[in-house]
């Protein structure tokens, strides 16, 4: 081809910069995950060239033989992972699920019943930053403040003084399941439609090592990234009746042309999570998660809830006088990732925060066993208390290098 010579030379070496920094670099990001190399290269592949609109067998553009078989195949497989009638895998982000969902069936002023970010829930969830509080009236729920768990009958209260026309369950940083169950009953009392967004757990739910909403739900919202091995890009799942109505949503709804790489990766993702080498995966996400916990936990740090159900820890700086900010920051120049975040109850802004956010995928994805989260425990109990001496700071830094040796990417 013509541009085949092209080559930007600064930018590879970002890249190639930037991989090295992978493979060098403890990430605890609870929101990341690894694709393999299979659908790194399906999602940069030759699909790039493809615009396509509609669905398969309804197209506005020609030549979509090959592509509507490839979007039928992961349309299928979605459903089959998760035991959903319907499946659409055209949003080009989790946060695009959502916002489909509403501009499907709400109106404008509807009422929405969801979590508030303090305490673990999303900005896509009416948050008052994001464009679903400007069309929408979002009540929030939060949890307790005798252990920072949902108390559902609080749920229920507010479900019956305000009669949402949807309700919305799924976290960003609450470490503990959402009991589907009871929220359906929640639902069922007033009225409601429900959504579950479970961007986060919808690995561990494709795995089977924790319970699925999707029998529970009218609607389930993930992105293929965080505990999936996937692309970016996300997938809404829904009961039968609400399937014409969630495809017109997405498609002319919110979106125009699909991302026709990402849909082949998505499928290629959902095949590889039926697996059983990722289904063990799965468990040792969460056997990780509930170690590094526990020793975080007995090096004298606070774990909101006391514990994790999941992939992800949150815990609470509040009493060790440093903000998430600074540990975040502390952490980095040892080569360990995470994301300051807010706690339940927080009184620091959002960008300062009081605690941190840890998540188990990726290292689990790279080998990690239960005895080297005892050791990572250490070592961000030792960057955090003592890190900040320079002497300290460069031993720690190659303790945390010699470990992504031991587990390359």
């Amino acid at each position: 081809m013509i541009l085949d010579n092209f080559r930007d030379n600064n930018l590879i070496n970002l890249v190639d910069r930037e991989g090295m920094r992978q493979q060098d670099t403890l990430s605890l990001v609870a929101s990341e995950s690894l694709a393999p190399k299979f659908i790194q290269q399906l999602a940069g592949g030759i699909l790039t060239n493809r615009t396509f609109e509609g669905y398969p067998g309804k197209r506005y553009y020609a030549g979509g033989e090959f592509f509507d078989q490839i979007e039928t195949l992961a349309i299928d497989r979605a459903k089959d992972l998760f035991g959903a009638e319907h499946a659409n895998v055209q949003p080009h982000c989790g946060a695009n699920t959502n916002l489909a969902v509403y501009h499907g069936v709400l109106k404008p002023g509807d009422t929405i019943l969801a979590m508030d970010l303090s305490a673990g829930g999303h900005l896509s969830h009416g948050h008052p930053m994001n464009i679903s509080s400007s069309i929408y009236k979002v009540i929030h729920y939060g949890v307790s403040e005798a252990n920072a768990t949902i108390d559902y009958d609080i749920v229920r209260d507010l479900a019956k003084a305000y009669s949402p026309r949807l309700i919305i369950g799924g976290t960003s940083s609450y470490p503990r399941l959402v009991d589907w169950e009871k929220l359906r009953g929640v639902a069922h009392e007033s009225g409601s439609l429900l959504l579950a967004d479970v961007a986060h757990t919808a690995g561990l739910i494709a795995a089977g090592v924790v319970p699925s909403p999707v029998p529970y739900s009218d609607f389930v919202t993930f992105s293929c990234y965080k505990t999936l091995p996937g692309p970016r890009g996300g997938c809404i799942l829904c009961r039968g009746d609400f399937a014409s109505i969630i495809d017109k949503a997405v498609f002319p709804g919110i979106q125009g042309s699909l991302n026709a790489p990402l849909i082949a990766a998505k499928a290629a993702c959902f095949e590889l999570a039926k697996t059983q080498i990722f289904k063990d995966l799965a468990g040792q996400i969460i056997r990780n998660s509930k170690v590094l916990a526990a020793t975080l936990q007995n090096k004298g740090f606070k774990i909101v809830t006391g514990g994790t159900d999941t992939h992800r820890i949150l815990v609470d700086l509040s009493e060790i006088n440093i903000s998430g900010k600074d540990a975040e920051k502390l952490l980095e120049k040892s080569g360990v990732n995470v994301n300051r975040n807010v706690i339940p109850f927080e009184k620091k802004p959002p960008w300062i925060a009081s605690g941190i956010r840890l998540g188990t995928t990726v290292v689990t994805l790279r080998g990690f066993k239960e005895e080297n989260m005892e050791e990572i425990g250490d070592i961000i109990a030792a960057i955090i208390k003592g890190g900040r001496e320079q002497g300290k700071q460069e031993g720690l830094k190659n303790k945390v290098r010699d470990l992504c040796k031991a587990f390359p990417i």
